[in-house]
This record gives C-alpha cells, sequence and structure tokens, in this order.
C-alpha cells in the first residue's frame, strides 16, 4: 500500500461555519465544496480537514447522525505563544489554556461553532534526561 494523501473527515451541523472557522483563524483554503460538503486545506498542514453535514444520505446510515464528538483536531506550531496571542487578540475563545505535560507537550485548545476542539501544541517543553 502506497498512501498519496491523508484527510480527517467530521459529521458537523453547520459545514460553512467550521469551514470559516478554519479558514479565518487557522490559515486554511477551501480546495472542494457542494451542498453539505467541504474539503480544506493548507500545503503545511500534511492533510486535508472536511465537513459534512450530519444527516447526509451520502453516509452510510450507522455514520449519518453522529458527531465530531470526542475528537481532538490538533495542530504542532513552531511558536506557541504567538499563536495563543494571535487567536485571543482575534477574539477566540480559550477553551483549554495553555498547559504543560511532564512528557513535554504544551498545548491549548479552542472549540469552532459546532464544537470541534482545535487544539494547537509544540513539544518544547521535552527535556531528554
Amino acid at each position: 500500500m502506497k498512501i498519496t494523501s491523508s484527510a480527517v473527515s467530521l459529521n458537523v451541523e453547520d459545514v460553512a461555519a467550521s469551514s470559516a472557522f478554519l479558514i479565518e483563524h487557522f490559515g486554511f483554503h477551501e480546495d472542494m465544496s457542494a451542498d453539505g460538503f467541504a474539503s480544506l486545506a493548507r500545503e503545511d498542514a500534511g492533510m486535508n480537514v472536511i465537513y459534512l453535514r450530519r444527516g447526509l444520505p451520502t453516509l452510510p446510515a450507522d455514520q449519518r447522525d453522529d458527531h465530531a464528538k470526542g475528537l481532538i483536531l490538533a495542530f504542532t506550531v513552531d511558536d506557541l505563544e504567538a499563536e495563543l496571542a494571535r487567536l485571543q487578540a482575534e477574539g477566540v475563545t480559550i477553551t483549554m489554556p495553555l498547559t504543560s505535560e511532564e512528557w513535554g507537550e504544551r498545548a491549548f485548545q479552542v472549540r469552532d461553532p459546532n464544537g470541534v476542539i482545535v487544539q494547537l501544541l509544540d513539544w518544547n517543553g521535552h527535556t531528554d534526561t
């Protein structure tokens, strides 16, 4: 098997709202869209983020009404503090403050208009002993 690209696909109520959030605050652009569907990309993200409207008949019946609950859309960034300050200046609510874990991960979280968690993180707290 050869994987040629990657994507994460999330079922949400309002595709346009989640798309606009990633475009406005995280620099994604729309690759493709149709009624109830949007595929967003960033050249440096390594994957597309796809939003599907809940209830779409093209989805299998057992997935149709699922919501992207419990999923964390995580992006590793170069300057975590700068991203935190930028998002705060843009009026984005920080739903998990900047935290540092004992294994070296530092992260904070926001939620998009559909409740999808977006986490920015780095590994600058990691030290080899």
